[in-house]
């Protein structure tokens, strides 16, 4: 006897048995369990919104909708079914004297679940007020092979909402809206850009050369071309080549790619908004950073204020601002004399804390130190300015304090949520910090940059005075959701493999 397509699926529990039994016999009576197509005239927030009122010719009106089944009770001779689409749900009334006997039978018993089904039919009132459509046909769209998560239970098991994230989607609906509001987010911030007389640009993911940030790349390999080739890091690289190329106004949503831990705040994979403005510094781009976040807040949310975990965020403009320095005497409460050169190693060792460069030099013991007392603390949006030249090898001096980089950094609930300076467009300024970086690299600094000979020749051609700000909208996202794992924000985060027992 041929064996069942289905037949090397894993071990099956009773419900899946039922459920394949329900499949031959939908066959065995002529019913196609996955039909090509139905026409849909209505989702279920159309009828939600619907009069309940006679058609021109007298006769009521009828729609055609689908949906998922998501509950059932039977009575007798009649049944109510509420079924589930993108805009929400609505309840379905089927009638045996209506349908006919086997019609009826047909569906009580061949119809799960989980079931996609399409239905046509009048709308009208129950006795408590709810409205209903009337099935006078119904034709399955979709068999579930498998059970849905329990209703008043949702899908709870965190690694199953991850791996199977079509299940949460469907049984959860918070999960649902917050994946709807990540996309309006994202919607209201390209067009506040599109409307500032930005332009949208799409980069390469494949880079010869890793760059625009100090992080450890996914490599690859292109068999034609016999070459090592990196995942994007960033795209700040080539994104300052278009300004080279005569777009002064220029963004990209893109996706970066980052081999490094995983965590609540952390996805290998994960999205960024770039954008670059001719003719500014970055305070203007911190001035512009900060009316983004402003507007798309209000715009995802209806307000600037936002719940985020035990705290009331504030988005609403002008945020705080302290250097680098302030901070670690504010906040990280050292005095001015614990963070000079001659003491800082004393401070660090004090805190238990070590540098991966062997060769450190005082700029980089003051970011570590930033990096373990302040962060965490700097709760409502703030940002922090006064960079170290070291830790900052693609932005320019700070005109007013060449010690420093003309850079910020804004952090909200303790992670960094964005990221913005002054372009350095020195070439040969640009070429020397390269050659910096690849120096902290041999001292065993894997993030590093390496030098890029390309972008240095770019550069050469001349970079106007340019402003860039990365955002993190997947953490953004976050705090406008009160989500606090970034998992739960990326549809299909990455995980480890499954392997199969």
């Amino acid at each position: 006897m041929a064996s069942s397509p289905l037949a090397h699926t894993p071990a099956l529990t009773n419900e899946n048995e039922v459920r394949r039994a329900k499949l031959d016999q939908l066959k065995q009576c002529g019913r196609d369990p996955w039909p090509a197509h139905r026409q849909v005239t209505a989702t279920c927030a159309d009828l939600h919104k619907a009069p309940i009122e006679p058609s021109e010719s007298g006769a009521s009106k009828q729609y055609m909708v689908a949906g998922r089944i998501m509950a059932r009770r039977e009575h007798g001779k009649s049944l109510f079914a509420v079924i589930q689409d993108r805009t929400g749900s609505i309840q379905v009334y089927l009638k045996q004297n209506t349908l006919g006997e086997s019609n009826f039978h047909d569906f009580t018993s061949l119809i799960d679940i989980g079931d996609i089904v399409w239905f046509t039919g009048p709308l009208f009132l129950t006795k408590t007020g709810e409205k209903t459509i009337e099935a006078l046909e119904w034709t399955l769209l979709s068999k579930s092979l498998h059970p849905l998560p329990e209703k008043h239970h949702g899908l709870s098991n965190v690694e199953q909402r991850y791996r199977q994230r079509y299940l949460d989607l469907i049984s959860n609906p918070e999960s649902h809206q917050k994946f709807l509001t990540r996309s309006k987010s994202i919607q209201h911030i390209r067009n506040f850009l599109l409307n500032k007389d930005f332009v949208e640009v799409e980069t390469p993911i494949l880079h010869p050369i890793p760059g625009g940030a100090a992080a450890r790349p996914f490599v690859t390999h292109h068999n034609a071309l016999d070459s090592k080739f990196f995942l994007r890091i960033a795209p700040e690289l080539y994104l300052k080549r278009l300004v080279i190329g005569g777009f002064e106004r220029v963004f990209e949503i893109n996706r970066n790619f980052r081999n490094e831990g995983v965590s609540t705040r952390h996805n290998p994979e994960f999205t960024m908004l770039e954008f670059y403005i001719a003719h500014e510094n970055y305070i203007s781009g911190m001035r512009l950073a900060e009316e983004l976040i402003s507007y798309a807040a209000q715009q995802t949310t209806g307000g600037t204020d936002v719940e985020f975990a035990l705290h009331t965020i504030s988005f609403k403009a002008p945020f705080a601002k302290m250097t680098m320095r302030e901070s670690l005497i504010k906040v990280g409460h050292l005095t001015e004399e614990q963070i000079q050169e001659k003491f800082i190693d004393a401070t660090l060792a004090q805190h238990n804390i070590t540098h991966a460069n062997r060769n450190a030099s005082h700029g980089e013991k003051i970011a570590a130190l930033f990096e373990e007392l302040v962060e965490k603390k700097l709760i409502q949006p703030t940002f922090i300015t006064g960079y170290p030249l070291e830790t900052s090898p693609l932005a320019k001096q700070d005109e007013n304090d060449p010690s420093v980089a003309a850079r910020f950094e804004l952090f909200v609930a303790g992670m960094e949520l964005a990221n913005g300076y002054t372009e350095l467009n020195d070439p040969i300024d640009q070429a020397k910090r390269f050659k910096q970086q690849t120096a902290a690299r041999d001292g065993g600094d894997t993030e590093a940059h390496l030098y890029d000979a390309e972008f240095v020749h770019a550069l050469e051609y001349g970079l106007p005075p340019t402003a860039g700000v990365g955002i993190g909208i997947d953490r953004l996202v976050m705090l406008l959701t009160n989500t606090t794992s970034i998992k739960d924000v990326i549809l299909f985060p990455t995980l480890k493999i499954k392997h199969d027992e």
